[in-house]
This record gives structure tokens, sequence and C-alpha cells, in this order.
């Protein structure tokens, strides 16, 4: 995938298209991302041992990896990635529209 935990992202489809945030959580088998403060949904929590306090609580939930976009910090949009190896043999993610390493 070319998301990863504690990148920038910018959604560019669905109902959250245009927001920005960052990514809480990946799951490379189902193909989705939660990124914060995108896709909020509402849950109805019941009292347990655990969470003394029931009630109506809003989270993220996941959104298909398609619907997000890399945020190029240089260039300030969103931006395909490619990946290049180094000289050194190490795999780095480079923005297409700047050039930039982005690891």
């Amino acid at each position: 995938m070319h998301i990863k935990k504690n990148d920038t992202v910018i959604v560019i489809a669905g109902k959250d298209k245009g927001k920005k945030g960052k990514v809480l959580q990946v799951f490379p088998a189902k193909e989705r991302v939660i990124v914060e403060g995108v896709n909020m949904v509402t849950k109805h929590q019941k009292p347990s041992a655990t969470v003394q306090q029931g009630g109506i609580i809003h989270q993220e939930a996941a959104v298909h990896v398609s619907n997000v976009m890399l945020w190029d910090p240089k260039e300030k949009v969103g931006t395909r990635v490619k990946h290049t190896i180094l000289e050194d043999g190490k795999k780095v993610r480079v923005s297409v529209k700047s050039g930039e390493i982005l690891d």
C-alpha cells in the first residue's frame, strides 16, 4: 500500500471529500485506512466493566485506500506516489508532483 500510519492524507472521494487528516490505522488485507476526523459514525456504547459511562459515541470508520491521496507538504496538494530504490539499496516513497522523498 502507498499509505502508512501517521501519514497526512486528503480525501478525494465520498461525503468527506476535501478533508485532510492523519492516518490512525492501516488495514492492508482489507485495503482500508482510518483517518482522523473523516467518515465519522455514531456508535451506541453499552456500559460495561471497561466503559462505565455508556451512551452515543462518535468515532471514525474505515475508508477505502483508493479514496485518499497522500498530502505533499511542499506543493500543498494531494500527490501520487512512486517507489524508488536509492544508491544504498533503501526503498523510499517519492512524490510524483514535487519529486521529494516522503519517508
